[in-house]
């Protein structure tokens, strides 16, 4: 039995969960998970996600909820597939945890366009779709480029460089044609 992701193409965490997938050269199957119809409250969804929230991943007899948690459980499933998002020696794999925390914690809640700037613009050796902590920020940033608030990103060459370089990735070029949260 393949990969089980329950939730939404146009979910910020499911795009991250699909793009984790991606990346590590897997195939899934989207379940989509109808929120307006109480899918989520529904008697058998608790077995996926007892919150009641997607996205969730069933992978044989295993379920798992929390996108974070599920992203990083398909990087370690997968190590030796794909591009190696979590790394495998102390150093860096400690450093994709800092950023998984700062994009989780300060990130995530809103856009710090202006750290993450100034930390880029020392980095010459940030590439795309570095690790984690760089999958874990596109589907919000996606969504964000499509506000008026763009000059954020676009107005730091370091950020706008590094988005770039992220979305440009053919894992999430696949996920995005999902997002498409008004659009028809």
């Amino acid at each position: 039995m393949g990969l089980k992701l329950h939730g939404l193409a146009l979910s910020t965490c499911t795009a991250r969960v699909a793009t984790a997938i991606y990346e590590k050269g897997q195939h899934f199957e989207l379940v989509a998970v109808n929120l307006t119809a109480g899918e989520t409250q529904a008697a058998k969804f608790p077995r996926q996600n007892p919150f009641g929230q997607i996205p969730a991943l069933e992978d044989g007899d295993l379920t798992l909820f929390e996108s974070r948690a599920i992203t990083s459980y398909v990087a370690e499933k997968y190590k030796n597939s794909g591009h190696d998002l979590i790394r495998h020696n102390n150093q860096g794999s400690c450093t994709c945890q800092v950023w998984m925390e700062v994009e989780s914690q300060t990130f995530h809640p809103i856009i710090a366009a202006i750290v993450y700037h100034i930390s880029l613009r020392h980095s010459s050796t940030w590439r795309a779709i570095s690790s984690l902590a760089d999958l874990h920020h596109l589907p919000y940033i996606f969504y964000f480029m499509k506000s008026p608030w763009t000059s954020v990103v676009n107005d730091r060459p370091h950020v706008k460089a590094w988005w770039e370089d992220i979305s440009s990735r053919p894992s999430f070029n696949k996920v995005a044609e999902g997002m498409t949260i008004g659009q028809k």
